[in-house]
This record gives structure tokens, C-alpha cells and sequence, in this order.
């Protein structure tokens, strides 16, 4: 005879499941501020000019309207007018002005100060309690450039 035994064991099955939670925590702070620093430069570079020189000549030609300001090669001519008493009032062109431009380049070699702004900033840790019951300030300074 034989005998059947139906042994069933029974194996319990654990899981875990896991939650993950975000929450905002101070570690420390930023200081920035803005320092302007100044350096002495040496700039050369070529400028250019004009010197003028004023040509009186005269003309006491009579005329009968308000001639333009004009130019005729490169030379600008301003017109200067005077009314003179007769017995009838008329325009008597006096003078003109001749301006000629003489352009020139000339070196020039000029200490300047140049000012620059840069960011500072300094980063702060938190407060943090110490086993010996001390608290511990933690200090680091970032430069930006």
C-alpha cells in the first residue's frame, strides 16, 4: 500500500514598495555684489582733424536776394551782407568767407582709465550643529568673471 501524502508548504511572498518625496532644503546662501575696478590703458591711435583758415574777400557787389552759403572746390563760401543807406535800400554782398579745410592724421598716444565691472559672490552655508554641541559655519567665496 502506498501512501500518498500531499505535503503543500506554503511561502509567504514579501515586497516593498518605495515612495520618494521632494521637499526644498536651504543649504546655504549666495552673496553677489559688484565691484568696478579701474586699470590705466595706453591707447595709440590716429585721429583726424581739420584746421581751417578764413579767407576775407571783397566783393561790394550790389545784389538783389540773399545769396546761399555754397561751396565751390572744397572751399566753403559764406556770404556777408550789408544794407547801405541811399535813397533806395538795396544788397551790397560785402565780403564772402573762404574756408579751406586742410584735413591731417596725426598719432596720438593718451594714458586712459578704463573702468570694468565684476561680480563677487559668496556663498553662505547653513548653520550646521556640531556633536560637541558647537555650530559649524561653512564659507566658500566663488569669483565670477
Amino acid at each position: 500500500m502506498s501512501e500518498s501524502t500531499d505535503t503543500r508548504m506554503s511561502i509567504p511572498l514579501v515586497q516593498e514598495n518605495l515612495t520618494i518625496e521632494k521637499q526644498a532644503v536651504e543649504t546655504g546662501r549666495v552673496r553677489i555684489r559688484t565691484v568696478v575696478d579701474e586699470k590705466l590703458v595706453r591707447v595709440s591711435e590716429h585721429l583726424e582733424r581739420d584746421d581751417v583758415t578764413i579767407e576775407r574777400v571783397t566783393v561790394n557787389q550790389e545784389v538783389t536776394e540773399v545769396p546761399q552759403v555754397r561751396e565751390e572746390n572744397g572751399v566753403l563760401i559764406v556770404p556777408v551782407l550789408e544794407e547801405v543807406v541811399v535813397v533806395q535800400k538795396r544788397l551790397l554782398l560785402k565780403e564772402e568767407l573762404h574756408v579751406h579745410r586742410n584735413r591731417r592724421s596725426e598719432p596720438v598716444d593718451e594714458a586712459v582709465k578704463l573702468k570694468s565691472m565684476r561680480a563677487e559672490a559668496e556663498r553662505v552655508g547653513p548653520e550646521n550643529p556640531q556633536p560637541d554641541g558647537t555650530r559649524a559655519r561653512i564659507r566658500r567665496k566663488e569669483r565670477l568673471e
